[in-house]
């Protein structure tokens, strides 16, 4: 499974790379703190498949990295997804390495 640090993702980010930002936590946590993209619950992640479905990577996230990893390994294994990528570490991570 690929993944990307805070550092590496917010570097990408700054550099304008095309990359979509999927958070499969649950919406409370969303609006809570979130560093963009779209919410998508790891419970709705079937139901909404259709929004991970294109050719520019997608870096899915959570509070951890657990919930993220599980979507990522789902998604693959039930449609061959090959371009999602896992935030180490989650948001948690984030707040510890990037200045917010």
């Amino acid at each position: 499974m690929q993944s990307f640090s805070p550092t590496e993702l917010q570097n990408k980010l700054l550099q304008g790379e095309d990359i979509m930002l999927i958070d499969v936590r649950e919406l409370f946590e969303h609006q809570n703190f979130n560093i963009g993209g779209i919410s998508i619950p790891l419970h709705a992640i079937f139901d909404q498949k259709e929004k991970f479905e294109n050719n520019k990577p997608i870096v899915v996230y959570c509070q951890k990295g657990i919930r993220s990893q599980i979507a990522i390994q789902r998604l693959q294994q039930k449609f061959g997804f090959n371009h999602l990528i896992n935030l180490q570490g989650g948001m948690d991570a984030w707040k510890k390495t990037i200045v917010v």
